[in-house]
């Protein structure tokens, strides 16, 4: 056992640390090209391992922090990268089986991240914070699909953005709270936050303005 969690761990750091250094790549080459498709998917897969891994070393140790940062990195990376299959949503494409399941786990597994947060002695902002930010994030995508007509046009590339530079963030909160020690409590946790999500909301203004045209930007996945 102690062989395959050891395994484990050293796999989840090179997925971590590929996703970390691929995500700039795939943010600062030409969106929809075939470098940004590239990148993409080698970011998507690692979030994946990285948040398979965390989830495995969380239920073997007991681990409420990493079981956390797993389950968020995974649900932000699959919201992202299914995103690009919703282009045509309310007009040639519906939410499929998939998309319901998933959307009514994550507010399932968020809001009772939220509960227990909010119940916890002492306070744990953290993890309100990813219960809050979770529970904000599937709400919305339900509301999305129960929405009569077409989306309004570019929210699947708004939902692109947020997934894949949403999983991003977690995956630097987590690296932040195991290595940067020198760094307080809960600010070891939060500045990532407090650092990407201006970039996030930059991103989706910048590629997906108010008149709704996409400045080149189709996406296939």
């Amino acid at each position: 056992m102690e062989t395959f969690l050891h395994l484990n761990r050293w796999l989840h750091i090179a997925a971590g640390f590929t996703g970390f250094f691929v995500a700039p790549v795939a943010l600062l080459v030409r969106k929809g090209g075939a470098a940004h498709r590239l990148w993409g998917r080698v970011f998507f897969w690692a979030m994946l391992v990285a948040g398979s891994t965390a989830l495995v070393a969380a239920i073997f140790k007991g681990l409420t922090f990493l079981l956390l940062t797993g389950i968020f990195s995974l649900y932000l990376a699959q919201f992202g990268y299914r995103s690009l299959r919703h282009q045509g949503m309310g007009q040639s494409t519906r939410p499929a089986l998939y998309d319901w399941a998933s959307v009514l786990l994550g507010l399932l597994i968020f809001a009772g991240t939220l509960g227990y947060g909010l119940l916890s002695r002492p306070f744990n902002v953290v993890v309100v914070m990813f219960g809050a930010i979770g529970m904000f994030l599937t709400v919305r995508q339900l509301q999305g699909f129960r929405r009569p007509g077409p989306w309004p046009a570019g929210q699947w590339l708004r939902n692109h953005i947020a997934g894949f530079v949403g999983a991003y963030i977690a995956a630097v909160s987590a690296f932040s709270a195991t290595s940067l020690t020198f760094i307080p409590f809960p600010l070891n946790f939060l500045w990532p936050t407090l650092v990407f999500v201006p970039l996030l909301v930059w991103l989706q203004r910048h590629y997906v303005p108010a008149t709704g045209i996409l400045p080149q930007v189709i996406v296939t996945p």
